[in-house]
């Protein structure tokens, strides 16, 4: 591989507006969460394979999806225009964001504390609409997802605000990797986590582990900006069978990886995660790319949102239909696991089609900024 090699690709990279394949890894992880809250398919205490308990990794891969496509918008921008601008950023992401967001919490809080009579939830609403729900103890229910889109948002108002307070990248890298550190060691149990705020209902410790995840996207980001990071990293990931290569690795890692994914397991996970979604937007020809872009399965990265905002309504769904027939156990885990499916999905594309794409289409409506095309959630 010869330095013209690696500067034609790094050039190629840079001006690509879309990542073709980013939608098929969003499908990708969000079937990992729709797995993870499956009905009960097998008898209780049944000892399953590590691998079919890590459905909950479809969160941590977002967390680095969103890292990396977030940063690289601002990156990109800011060379082309000498800074980035941060209130077409928070416009982005409110228009893409809150609109569903806002309207799950609200329907779910009418639904619970209106008709169910439920009123003893009245205090968290709150602390969902100020997106806080990642440091509540209970939830509402159906409203578990939403810890996530608390953590995006807690990043989104952070990290835009700390590039532009350090704008070199010698700096930037240091900040990034001294954060993780924290986090990591943290998670580790070596550093201890400081509580904040404690109410009844909130308990605010930091740092949070979940923002590892996200954090390493951004790092993956920062390295593939710049012409050296990009020619050390695009030997290896840069291949076009490196893509099922580390697919093939996370997937042993889950199996092999203790349990509880915190500190080191989760570094190990989240690098390779990294990784992954680096072998797949270096070059557009990789082994996966006819796979990650199938119509059907990129249709699905497409409404991931909707899918991962509405999934335990529809599971909700599944599991009263099958509870309806007189089942109950696995029989009745198995009847509702296709109508959960096929509702979340059809809940989620009508959604996406008659409310987010009004407020999408509102985004257009102002000047994007350079490689505003590089993935649906952008």
């Amino acid at each position: 591989m010869t330095r013209s090699d690696s500067s034609e690709a790094y050039q190629r990279y840079r001006d690509r507006r879309y990542f073709g394949s980013l939608d098929g890894l969003r499908c990708f992880c969000i079937l990992l969460v729709l797995w993870h809250h499956r009905p009960m398919l097998f008898p209780e205490g049944t000892d399953l394979p590590m691998i079919l308990t890590r459905g909950f990794t479809g969160v941590d891969f977002f967390f680095v999806l969103s890292g990396f496509l977030i940063t690289t918008l601002l990156l990109r921008e800011e060379e082309r225009d000498g800074r980035f601008s941060l209130r077409g950023f928070y416009r982005r992401r409110i228009l893409r964001i809150i609109p569903l967001y806002f309207l799950v919490i609200t329907l779910c809080a009418i639904w619970w504390i209106g008709v169910r009579g439920q009123a003893e939830w009245w205090p968290y609403l709150p602390f969902y609409y100020a997106f806080l729900s990642n440091f509540m103890e209970v939830d509402i229910p159906l409203l578990a997802p939403t810890w996530s889109l608390s953590v995006e948002e807690q990043y989104y108002m952070l990290w835009p605000a700390a590039l532009l307070l350090i704008p070199a990248l010698r700096w930037r890298l240091p900040l990034v990797l001294g954060l993780l550190a924290v986090i990591y060691a943290s998670a580790q149990g070596l550093l201890p986590q400081a509580q904040v705020i404690r109410t009844d209902i909130v308990d605010i410790r930091l740092p949070d582990p979940a923002y590892g995840a996200i954090l390493i996207g951004s790092l993956m980001a920062l390295v593939l900006h710049h012409p050296k990071g990009f020619a050390r990293l695009w030997p290896v990931l840069g291949h076009p069978m490196a893509p099922l290569g580390l697919f093939l690795a996370l997937i042993v890692a889950w199996q092999a990886l203790p349990g509880i994914l915190l500190g080191w397991p989760g570094l190990v996970m989240h690098l390779l995660m990294a990784a992954v979604l680096a072998s797949i937007v270096l070059r557009e020809d990789h082994v996966l790319a006819p796979v990650l872009r199938w119509r059907p399965i990129a249709r699905l990265g497409v409404i991931s949102y909707g899918l991962y905002l509405w999934h335990l309504i529809g599971r909700h769904v599944g599991v009263e239909v099958a509870s309806g027939l007189g089942l109950d156990g696995v029989i009745a885990g198995w009847v509702a696991l296709p109508i959960y499916v096929l509702a979340t999905i059809v809940v989620a594309e009508i959604s996406f089609r008659w409310f987010e794409s009004y407020f999408l289409r509102l985004k257009t409506k102002s000047p994007p900024p350079a490689g505003d095309g590089l993935g649906q959630s952008s």
